[in-house]
């Protein structure tokens, strides 16, 4: 009988502390900046919409967005897509005019979730200018087929070569743009014959892409080893911080 009594008030500080944990990530405030994705010839390709996520209790602590995403629910992950879609059509004459891109991360059981969401649908119609970058290769259910997913436009695909976005997803999907993450890129360029497998492995993903994207570039050495590869694009911090929201119309167009 003890132990049971243990056991419940066990059971019922869980509760408390998972309500708690839920509530903590509920309360979470979302701001948004950009960051520019430039051609290897210095046009402005698109921007990246970026979330900086914070908590009340310590606003000048910056919360790691991938932490957040994992936390909260998928219907609260779709209402944060529907919450970053307003904010960039907003500037839908902006992009048109300038004929750019803007891009949205988003999750795979996000982008399957958003198929039942009708009025988010129409608002993707809308923006021909977007794209979805999936954090990870998506796997789809046994009745859904990528052809069915067109209603969200050309898909990126985000960090290739870390975590889940790996050769697999080379031959099974025709992804509009690849991103190579940056360990991917600094790893390859420390020694000669990295050097060349890099340029080969570029040249086999755009067979099955329209360009491949390096991100992370922080030098001037690493955008010009870009620019010298078959690399389509590519952003980072030497290319341009990211910027508050509410200066895109400030954006370099052209290097």
């Amino acid at each position: 009988m003890i132990n049971q009594v243990i056991q419940q008030l066990r059971n019922s500080e869980a509760s408390v502390e998972s309500l708690q944990d839920r509530r903590y990530w509920l309360q979470c405030e979302r701001a948004y900046t950009y960051q520019p994705i430039y051609q290897t010839n210095g046009r402005l390709l698109a921007v990246e919409l970026l979330t900086v996520v914070t908590h009340p209790d310590d606003p000048g602590k910056r919360i790691a967005p991938d932490r957040y995403f994992a936390e909260v629910t998928v219907r609260h992950r779709i209402d944060v897509v529907k919450e970053q879609l307003q904010l960039l059509e907003q500037k839908a004459a902006f992009f048109q005019h300038h004929d750019l891109l803007a891009s949205v991360n988003v999750d795979g059981p996000t982008l399957i979730a958003m198929r039942q969401q009708p009025e988010l649908l129409k608002m993707i119609e809308r923006m021909s200018w977007l794209r979805f970058e999936l954090v990870e290769h998506i796997q789809l259910p046994k009745d859904a087929t990528f052809a069915g997913m067109c209603e969200f436009g050309p898909l990126w695909l985000d960090d290739f070569g870390t975590g889940m976005a790996n050769f697999s997803a080379l031959s099974e999907v025709r992804y509009d743009y690849i991103k190579v993450a940056r360990e991917l890129f600094i790893m390859l360029r420390q020694t000669p014959e990295g050097r060349t497998l890099f340029t080969m492995l570029l040249q086999l993903m755009n067979r099955y892409c329209r360009g491949v994207i390096v991100e992370g570039i922080e030098t001037l050495e690493e955008w010009r080893d870009v620019q010298n590869s078959p690399a389509f694009a590519a952003q980072g911090y030497f290319l341009s911080r990211p910027v508050p929201f509410n200066l895109l119309d400030e954006v370099i167009l052209t290097l």
